[in-house]
């Protein structure tokens, strides 16, 4: 890619903040983007009941596009859900009824609320659903019309295909199929909606490279795609991996205060590129940031944290995060811990005895019995600021006593609360 200085505001911004990584005909999208507003889209199939921080880069690219005045389009693939990227993937997706896949682009939609104005303007946000145009097609039409623009030869050398292959690792027909839909999906925004943008990451690229070359080969119509690096850890980790899991978009499977955490406890070396990619910090500001040492990088990953959750969350959840996290180190009496996860026992289970190790686990914050045996008997464990010793104790209930906060290490903690309202004490 060319790295001339870019010109128009949203590839200047794009390329200041380290958002490129390869793109088609870069420098006349550069001139069209800064004479003009354009359409670009960016795609999002609906495989669970949310994204997770791995989907931050292509929900900024379509922030930065609305923010420098073009149209951004959020593509729900409630038709390519139903067969699978093989791009990144070691095996084929579980297939999914028609049900889960319009709840999940119900939950999965909400977040964007949060990153993109869909109110009435010239380039409000809008989602579409690439079932609309998919579902409707007769097979036979399509691979007629289009399936003859697509080498095989070549489609075999697109990585998305080759890894898999590679790894003697099977690739179903079905999944084959699926960069052909995608390629289709951008031809068919340009025509219905005069999308000439797409925009994903770097293991889209074939994806992307083969529909820019289906709208010239059938419309006779230039379009491009841009994409983003792959983004690891300093430590050499996929971000947004964790031993706990994925770091949810959605509220209702990660608290505020888990999602703010996670940006918190950002390694030191990634501080400043987080800042570039995933908050809207001016650059001079990131650039003094980023200079920080020792304990001072701190502050920093305060800032980051602040700023990645109110994009998600909205900036009102950071008043009862910063009061959970002043409450659990100054230890106040009457800590507010409203934003802290909660783990709901029931009272069969109190008077049975539910151990220490099983809450651990419960909590999502240890993976196993064993994990949550290791750190409290480590001295990793406490409950109300007082050490939990033995893994096997067991809670029990009272009339004197509240929820009962629990630690896991320093940084993590979840409050345990009986379902009927019961007192807790240990």
């Amino acid at each position: 890619m060319n790295q001339n200085k870019l010109k128009s505001d949203f590839l200047h911004i794009a390329q200041e903040r380290g958002f490129i990584h390869q793109a088609t005909d870069i420098e006349t999208l550069d001139a069209l983007m800064a004479k003009q507003s354009i359409t670009g889209y960016a795609g999002f199939d609906p495989t669970g009941e949310s994204l997770h921080v791995g989907h931050l880069m292509p929900i900024m690219w379509l922030r930065w596009m609305q923010k420098t005045g073009h149209k951004p389009l959020v593509l729900m693939g409630g038709a390519t859900s139903k067969i699978g990227d093989p791009s990144g993937k070691d095996a084929a997706r579980q297939l999914l009824s028609d049900e889960e896949i319009t709840s999940n682009i119900g939950n999965i939609s909400q977040v964007f609320s949060n990153f993109l104005d869909f109110k009435d303007s010239p380039n409000k946000a809008v989602i579409v659903n690439n079932a609309d145009w998919l579902t409707p097609l007769n097979y036979i039409e399509f691979l007629r019309d289009y399936g003859r623009h697509f080498s095989v030869n070549r489609m075999l050398s697109f990585d998305s295909v080759k890894l898999r292959l590679d790894r003697e690792q099977p690739l179903s027909f079905l999944e084959f199929n699926y960069m052909i839909f995608q390629a289709y999906d951008f031809m068919d925004l340009y025509r219905r909606m005069d999308c000439v943008l797409q925009l994903g990451g770097s293991d889209q690229w074939g994806n992307i490279i083969n529909g820019v070359e289906l709208t010239r080969r059938v419309l006779g119509k230039t379009v491009y795609g841009v994409t983003s690096p792959l983004i690891m850890t300093s430590s050499g980790q996929k971000m947004g991996k964790t031993a706990n899991g994925a770091v949810w978009l959605n509220q209702n499977l990660l608290s505020s205060y888990d999602y703010w955490q996670f940006w918190r406890n950002t390694e030191d070396l990634d501080v400043g590129r987080y800042l570039k990619l995933f908050t809207e910090l001016p650059i001079d500001e990131i650039e003094r940031l980023e200079k920080l040492q020792g304990s001072e990088i701190n502050e920093a990953k305060k800032i980051l944290a602040d700023h990645a959750t109110a994009l998600a969350h909205g900036a009102e959840c950071l008043e009862n995060i910063h009061a959970t996290i002043s409450n659990l180190f100054e230890k106040h009496s009457s800590a507010d811990l409203s934003s802290l996860p909660v783990v709901t026992i029931t009272r069969a289970e109190l008077e049975a005895g539910l151990a220490w190790d099983e809450l651990f686990v419960r909590s999502g914050l240890v993976a196993s019995k064993g994990e949550a045996k290791r750190l409290i008997q480590g001295g990793g464990g406490s409950q109300n600021g007082e050490r939990i010793t033995d893994p096997r104790g067991t809670l029990s209930f009272s009339s004197t006593n509240g929820d009962i906060k629990v630690s896991v290490g320093k940084k993590k903690h979840f409050l345990v609360r009986c379902d009927d309202g019961a007192r807790l004490h240990v």
